[in-house]
């Protein structure tokens, strides 16, 4: 009788001490699924992120992927509390996509804490791979910088060389402002003034005077989602294209230029890590997207794919969900799938590849369903993103 109470206990207390590995590895995708950003991530996120472990074969060091998923409505604190929930009581061992810089920030920060993998993909501050570096930590697809570098240096060169900037009233538009003054300075032009615009407006009106009174070259957007396509449209009925100012849409995807349609989006210049139609392997990806869910990926969507994919091919060659081992095997291995192909993680958890500068195509150019986008240039991966030494990341010191 003894004996059996002893082995009975023995056998508990391996159950107790082994809930992570019976569970397998369990992935988060927390970011906007009814707000401002639904359309540039949300739920076609999610898709992407199942995509990815379909693709992987549904299961890793011989245990099941799980998928969880929520909503944080662009709230830190929500989002914070979601996350702390899902590492402290339901064992999820990465959490990715999150939109909103100051949502990323925070989980960034809650990660380190808890020593727990997160891949920023949809949040755009350069900060997350600068100052606010951590090692559990990682950066996809783009961010403040590479944006700058594409748009704000394309556009001064083409002789765009006074800005007006209407910001996001947050961590992110503040990012986006100040990389892209950096680079259009750099280039010779000059930010006459800017304006800081509440996430989230419905009336652009008194902002848009603005920049139309400043008489600046170019207005640079430095928004997203709907506040970028409802700044678009709110800006032709002020007649500031057709008075000979320029808009151009420092964060701004396929998916709202679908919102907007061409014949409101054409000529605008962008930047974007993905085009479905770039090369065999990003329509590969697209096309298989497009039968999923009726339309073509972002590079929010193609990047949280590839972000998923990665962190799977990560604890694969760690041999183990250890935080330090997936992390160092990140860093290692290269980033090559149909997203981003020659793409390298460095040291501050900023992974680079190229980006890709487009112009939006007139109507009469498109020849058929989601075929937006002029490429005007490529950015070459160590040209759009600060290097781990410029980056200011303290792991690199």
């Amino acid at each position: 009788m003894k004996s059996a109470l002893l082995a009975a206990v023995a056998t508990s207390a391996l159950l107790l001490a082994a809930p992570a590995f019976a569970q397998g590895v369990k992935i988060g995708i927390l970011n906007d699924q009814s707000g401002v950003y639904a359309d540039y991530g949300g739920k076609w996120s999610v898709e992407a992120a199942k995509m990815a472990i379909e693709d992987f074969g549904g299961e890793v060091l011989g245990q099941k992927i799980e998928l969880v998923t929520a909503d944080h409505q662009n709230k830190p604190d929500l989002a914070t509390s979601i996350a702390r929930r899902w590492y402290d009581v339901e064992n999820v061992d990465m959490i990715t996509e999150l939109t909103t810089s100051s949502v990323a920030l925070a989980i960034h920060e809650l990660s380190k804490e808890k020593k727990k993998i997160d891949i920023v993909v949809g949040a755009a501050t350069s900060r997350l791979t600068g100052d606010a570096c951590q090692p559990y930590g990682f950066h996809w697809a783009y961010d403040t910088r590479a944006l700058g570098v594409g748009t704000g240096g394309a556009l001064t060169k083409a002789g765009g060389d006074t800005w007006f900037f209407l910001t996001a009233d947050y961590a992110f538009g503040y990012a986006l402002e100040k990389d892209t003054s950096e680079i259009v300075t750099a280039n010779g032009g000059k930010v006459v003034g800017s304006v800081r615009v509440p996430l989230n407006s419905s009336d652009f009106s008194s902002f848009l005077l603005q920049a139309q009174s400043s008489k600046a070259k170019i207005v640079g957007l430095a928004n997203a989602g709907l506040d970028t396509t409802n700044s678009i449209k709110q800006a032709s009925e002020f007649g500031i294209v057709s008075g000979g100012q320029k808009l151009a849409g420092l964060l701004m995807t396929l998916a709202e230029v679908n919102g907007l349609g061409l014949q409101a989006a054409q000529g605008l210049v962008l930047t974007e890590a993905y085009y479905w139609d770039v090369n065999d392997k990003s329509r590969h990806l697209g096309e298989r997207f497009l039968k999923r869910t009726g339309r073509m990926p972002n590079m929010i969507q193609a990047g949280t794919y590839s972000a998923t994919l990665s962190y799977l091919k990560a604890v694969k060659a760690a041999g183990t969900k250890d935080p330090d081992a997936v992390a160092k095997k990140l860093k290692e291995l290269p980033v090559d799938d149909d997203f981003a192909q020659g793409g390298k993680v460095l040291e501050n958890g900023r992974m680079v590849h190229d980006m890709y500068l487009f112009e939006v195509k007139k109507p009469s150019e498109s020849k058929k369903p989601w075929d937006y986008y002029k490429l005007l240039a490529t950015v070459p991966g160590d040209k759009a993103f600060f290097t781990a030494k410029e980056s200011g990341c303290p792991l690199t010191k």
